[in-house]
């Protein structure tokens, strides 16, 4: 039982970003290797903190200290892939546009948040994980 809880969070990462590969190649018509990093659907983040959630409270049950602690985690990390991280990437489009003149310049990467419908997908693949774990555990 004690390792799926390091397997759980592994699993989520690994088929969040397998789908999100998948959706990013399927959009661009060829292979999104260079599309690999923060942002799209779904949120590897949102579906690693979830995934966890959802084991725990089907191991341990929602009146466990250990799952209020992971659902708080959970808020901490989506309230910061929805809102924080999307600011950056405006900031760096901002930098962009700033330097595009400029000979050598640095050139950020604009898609660093999510969106509330990748934050959901990623909530759903990270129980769905969880669930799939629990059962096996």
């Amino acid at each position: 039982m004690t390792l799926s809880y390091a397997i759980t969070p592994f699993t989520a990462w690994l088929v969040a970003g397998g789908l999100k590969f998948l959706v990013n190649s399927i959009r661009a018509g060829k292979p999104a290797f260079g599309l690999i990093g923060y942002g799209g659907f779904p949120s590897n983040h949102s579906a690693i903190v979830s995934s966890m959630c959802a084991l725990i409270a089907f191991l341990e049950g929602v009146d466990h200290p250990a799952f209020g602690v992971a659902l708080t985690v959970a808020f901490i990390v989506m309230l910061d892939a929805s809102s924080l991280r999307q600011q950056v990437g405006k900031q760096a489009a901002s930098i962009n546009r700033l330097t595009e003149q400029m000979a050598e310049r640095n050139i950020h990467r604009e898609r660093m948040g999510h969106t509330p419908l990748e934050i959901a997908g990623g909530v759903l693949v990270g129980i769905a994980v969880g669930v799939f774990v629990a059962c096996f555990s």
